[in-house]
């Protein structure tokens, strides 16, 4: 399960946000996590309890924003929606794509107490 390692490294970019802003304790994590980044939304929520046990995140509120998977056509420039990334193009029918959303995984804000 490579949640629980990606849930181990985000608790460790976390510890150290919080020794560099000389904080003692962690309120809330705010993650984005892109449709597309391979991450499985249900693996992740079992992992994550298990990766803050003993950190400096226990008992911090994890928010996940979903970004949705969007690509844009090579071909025609159409942006659309997309639930994989092999998809065609609405407009025109092609598998000629760039990813325009949905690979994000970062921590976007963490709530802190100096």
């Amino acid at each position: 399960m490579h949640e629980l390692t990606i849930a181990k490294s985000i608790v460790d970019i976390a510890e150290v946000e919080l020794s560099r802003h000389k904080g003692v304790k962690v309120v809330q994590i705010t993650l984005q996590i892109g449709a597309l980044s391979g991450i499985e939304m249900e693996a992740f929520n079992f992992a994550w309890p298990e990766a803050v046990r003993g950190s400096l995140l226990e008992g911090a509120e994890c928010v996940v924003e979903r970004i949705e998977g969007r690509l844009r056509c090579r071909r025609c420039g159409t942006e659309f929606s997309v639930s994989e990334i092999y998809e065609l193009c609405p407009e025109c029918g092609s598998f000629e794509h760039d990813l325009a959303s949905g690979h994000e995984l970062r921590v976007k804000s963490l709530e802190i107490y100096s």
